[in-house]
């Protein structure tokens, strides 16, 4: 229930299965978006107003901060299926609910992010790639199904003239793939290149991802990007740090072999890696809580009472960072109201709003109160 989730980023659900491997080629194509897009367009300020107004009546409107009490009694899915969607409750079986709640959840994060992009004429790049993060997700599990021959078509999000990958088109790989940024995956006959399974195809696709975010960030006046690239900072060096600790913790990965699953961007200054703290951690010891108190993220590591036995819980750490990391949004969200970087904060509100209501339907279901599953992320009610 808790962990990085498949979409790039630091969030509450698990992605990653298999064993490592993935060679790729080298050379990148650019995306193929069907629709106006302002690469590195500076919208005026009559349509920064009126996409910030709508942000704010939605974050008000969202199960986060004083409005997660709502949920604080809930004890059945169906009783979150009427509290969420009140319009459209599903008379559904448990277990088909909690599938159907999940798209739902999604359509719904989905449907408030695409309401802010089409206030602009010419949506900035890096709203787009926001809301990629969608398609990369999807594209994950789909190429995965495919490897392991699944049967059941895998379900994927839509994300409307910005999707760029053919996923109606599985299990063909190479037509899923056809004119898209990822081809470079594919060998010369088309077929998926894959060495070994699918955590480094995980790897490379978050990589892909990352880079492809901080450079679009990184092109934006100081003016846009300032708490975004705070934030995008951040969360790469926990990420990189998450990743570190559950490739050792539960693959009983070498320092070395970790390293090769790091995502290395260099921080504005060029002064040091946003892997660095990843690379810093990896000879202390799993079992010892004090040789990790010069570690920059230690806040986040599960605490330790001074007695007993003590390991590091890489589950623990990531549900601190989500929780660090919105936090960090929340407060930036305000600052800068005519910025890009609002914007930037408010699809991270929402997307971390869609892992905590995810989160809660599995936990239901588990049988786990509302109140146990928003403790065991971390969440105060």
């Amino acid at each position: 229930m808790a962990g990085l989730r498949s979409k790039p980023g630091l969030h509450l659900k698990p992605g990653v299965r298999g064993k490592p491997g993935l060679r790729v080629k080298t050379g990148l194509r650019k995306p193929v978006i069907r629709g106006k897009l302002g690469v590195h367009s500076r919208p005026g300020a009559g349509e920064r107003a009126f996409a910030y107004a709508k942000a704010c009546g939605m974050v008000g409107k969202s199960f986060i901060k004083e409005r997660i009490k709502i949920l604080e009694g809930v004890t059945k899915r169906t009783e979150l299926d009427r509290i969420l969607f009140p319009l459209e409750t599903r008379n559904l079986p448990e277990k088909e609910l909690l599938v159907d709640l999940e798209d739902r959840i999604a359509r719904r994060a989905v449907d408030s992010i695409l309401s802010i992009i089409e206030c602009f004429s010419a949506p900035p790049e890096l709203l787009i790639l926001m809301l990629r993060s969608y398609e990369y997700a999807d594209l994950k599990n789909a190429l995965v199904s495919a490897l392991q021959r699944e049967r059941n078509v895998p379900s994927w999000t839509n994300i409307r003239q910005y999707q760029t990958v053919s996923f109606n088109k599985w299990p063909d790989i190479q037509a899923m793939l056809e004119g898209t940024e990822f081809e470079f995956l594919l060998d010369e006959d088309g077929e998926l290149i894959d060495d070994h399974g699918d955590i480094h195809l995980e790897t490379v696709l978050d990589r892909h991802y990352y880079n492809a975010l901080w450079k679009s960030l990184s092109s934006l006046g100081a003016s846009d990007r300032q708490g975004a690239e705070k934030i995008l900072s951040d969360e790469i060096s926990l990420r990189n740090s998450a990743w570190a600790l559950r490739l050792r913790t539960y693959y009983g990965m070498s320092p070395e072999k970790v390293k090769l699953h790091l995502i290395n961007i260099s921080s504005r200054d060029k002064k040091q890696s946003l892997a660095h703290e990843a690379l810093c951690c990896l000879d202390f010891p799993l079992d010892n809580h004090t040789a990790w108190s010069s570690w920059r993220w230690k806040k986040f590591l599960n605490p330790y009472t001074g007695e007993g036995f003590w390991s590091v819980d890489p589950r623990y750490f990531q549900n601190a960072a989500s929780i660090y990391l919105f936090r960090l949004a929340c407060r930036n969200f305000h600052l800068r109201p005519s910025s890009l970087d609002a914007f930037f904060c408010f699809f991270k509100i929402k997307q971390f709003e869609e892992d905590i209501l995810t989160s809660e339907a599995e936990g239901l279901g588990m049988g786990l109160s509302s109140r146990d599953t928003l403790g065991v992320l971390g969440v105060d009610l």
